[in-house]
């Protein structure tokens, strides 16, 4: 059963929370321009294989960042897991 204190707080913590909601149309103004009686048009143009180029590049980072953490967390589990194996209870 929770508590009247631990709601109000689950209350207050969501309210504090929330942030106002950004248009996507107000995004646009930074990187191109939108109107109702026009087509959407930006003014940075990429090719095709710059963008080919971009997405292999952020593939390669991902896989980097990925790999990085799996051996943190690895290297701290193992090392959890020996100082458990060594505990006297």
């Amino acid at each position: 059963i929770l508590s009247m204190s631990s709601i109000a707080a689950m209350i207050m913590s969501i309210k504090n929370n929330k942030r106002a909601q950004q248009s996507a149309f107000k995004k646009l103004d930074k990187n191109g321009s939108y109107s109702t009686k026009t087509k959407l048009f930006f003014h940075r143009n990429a090719s095709k294989k710059q963008l080919r180029d971009i997405k292999e590049k952020l593939r390669k980072e991902n896989k980097k960042e990925l790999i990085r953490k799996t051996a943190a967390i690895l290297i701290l589990l193992i090392i959890v897991i020996y100082c458990i194996g060594f505990a006297k209870f």
